[in-house]
């Protein structure tokens, strides 16, 4: 087996140099006094089923961001920073601002918070009623919590390559946790009826002591029917029959439920464990662009893995846009050390360890002499976070000598800093700032942190021609969405049983008749 040294420099130039990464960030749309913003998706934002860059996730609320792929880190910044100023633009001239925290503001009754609508098609439809399933399994509550993913690839890597890369990265994934989780504490009434372990911090936050990301914890994305999974990713084959597995379980408490309600209304895609792949929450996952007509899993096992998206990135609420280009820099080493080293397979073990390991990194990642277990044995968290930094070292000395400078090494020496600096984690910041200037509230330090986010966006140079570019794309995203409500031919219900079948999981299906365009 090669070193990774070895691995280091085998690297073609040409494989370093067509590195791309991509942002989706997510955030809500809040009114001054940092409440749910209730209002529809703005018009000049355009259509969220077809605008390239800007739509929406769970709720009409909650605008999720896209940049494209980007072979450099400065030009995908850029782009995120573009977008965000358009949208900052928007909002402010409907008396709105984007919300700069992960966890949610100060939300109305979980039936009161809007669901995502993306007009009259089929697939229009099937979006939201995909996400009125995710309220009746999760409640609508925790699919308000928002981060940023992060969509990475290199030339030349395979499936096997991709999988290895994912393997590595859920072992040590408690390390991002500990350097960018900077969800340590929430608003009371995201938890309200919930049995949950936090602590009071003032009358107006709740939080645990020593939490990195309370939104990779115990309190976000988790649920008891997806604890029942036990995904193997030691090949795309293994994975993809995991989550066919997943797709075609019946599951009883969601047959209960019921595809519709005795009124007619849809309750759900499907009566599953999962209605559809992206369901499946993850601290990371193969993806594949789909074609017409073509469902994810479909498209991975045709096609293979084209990249990763990694998912468990807080908003940093201390950068205007929810990320710094010293952030995405880390993640890059990060991920080519995933990708470079050794990677043995995966075991039911081991899968229960990692579990563990990261809700201990989420909720108690800053506690002096955490440790946590590798193989079986207790590992203090700084110790083995140490090490797979210092392992990146080479790495990051490698990026810079193939794109000139030193920005990789400058932001990995700043992240090894911070492992013996707990204090200075965006976590740790962020409970200093709440304790310092805002009373110890969730609410007003995450609301003075956006509107100092809208403020830093609007003072930035915007031009005429930008702001015509933006404009004629949001035309054209409306318009584009006309034409696919008028091209549909089926009833619903029957694109809908086309949509879930089984032999969409194998074969593409008829573009003509159940084309789903964009992604669920």
């Amino acid at each position: 087996m090669s070193t990774l040294q070895e691995k280091i420099h085998a690297l073609a130039p040409q494989a370093i140099a067509g590195m791309r990464r991509g942002i989706e960030k997510e955030g809500l749309r809040v009114l001054p006094d940092g409440s749910l913003a209730l209002t529809p998706h703005p018009l000049a934002l355009g259509s969220a089923l077809t605008h390239p860059h800007i739509t929406t996730d769970y709720s009409e609320s909650q605008l999720e961001l896209v940049t494209s792929a980007r072979v450099g880190v400065g030009a995908c910044v850029d782009e995120l920073t573009e977008i965000h100023q358009y949208v900052a633009r928007t909002l402010h001239a409907q008396g709105e601002l984007l919300w700069n925290a992960s966890m949610p503001c100060t939300l109305p009754t979980d039936e009161t918070i809007p669901l995502a609508r993306f007009g009259a098609s089929n697939v229009g439809r099937a979006k939201s009623v995909y996400r009125m399933g995710l309220g009746h399994r999760y409640g609508r509550r925790m699919q308000m919590i928002s981060g940023v993913h992060y969509n990475w690839s290199l030339p030349g890597v395979d499936s096997a390559g991709y999988f290895a890369l994912i393997r590595n990265f859920r072992r040590h994934a408690f390390v991002l946790l500990y350097l960018f989780g900077a969800s340590p504490a929430l608003c009371p009434c995201f938890v309200q009826g919930r049995v949950h372990n936090l602590q009071p911090l003032g009358p107006n936050a709740l939080y645990l002591p020593h939490a990195t990301s309370l939104r990779m914890g115990r309190l976000g994305y988790q649920s008891e029917a997806q604890a029942s999974l036990a995904v193997s990713y030691n090949s795309l084959e293994g994975y993809a029959a995991s989550l066919y597995e997943a797709l075609t379980r019946p599951y009883p408490p969601y047959e209960a439920v019921g595809i519709r309600n005795p009124g007619g209304d849809y309750n759900q895609l499907a009566t599953s464990l999962l209605q559809i792949e992206n369901e499946f929450y993850s601290t990371i996952r193969p993806k594949r662009t789909t074609r017409s007509g073509e469902r994810p899993l479909h498209a991975l096992r045709e096609r293979g893995v084209e990249y990763v998206e990694v998912r468990l990135m807080d908003i940093d609420p201390f950068e205007p846009v929810g990320i710094s280009a010293a952030t995405m820099r880390v993640l890059d080493v990060f991920l080519l050390h995933c990708l470079l080293s050794d990677s043995p397979p995966d075991t039911p073990e081991e899968i229960t360890e990692l579990q563990r390991n990261q809700q201990l990194a989420a909720e108690r990642g800053r506690e002096p002499g955490l440790c946590l277990q590798r193989q079986g044995r207790s590992v203090p968290l700084v110790a083995w976070a140490q090490e797979v930094l210092d392992a990146c070292v080479p790495l990051a000395a490698a990026l810079d000598a193939a794109q000139g400078g030193s920005d990789y090494s400058d932001a990995l020496q700043q992240a090894l800093a911070r492992v013996h600096e707990p204090e200075q984690t965006p976590s740790a910041r962020v409970l200093a700032r709440m304790a310092q200037a805002h009373g110890n509230s969730y609410a007003d330090f995450a609301l003075h942190q956006s509107m100092a986010a809208r403020d830093a966006l609007l003072a930035l140079p915007w031009s005429d021609a930008q702001q015509a570019r933006y404009r004629a794309m949001a035309q054209a995203s409306l318009a584009e969405q006309k034409a696919i409500e008028a091209a549909d031919t089926l009833p619903f219900e029957a694109w809908r049983q086309r949509y879930v079948a089984l032999d969409a999981l194998d074969a593409p299906g008829d573009a003509h008749a159940a084309t789903p365009g964009p992604g669920l």
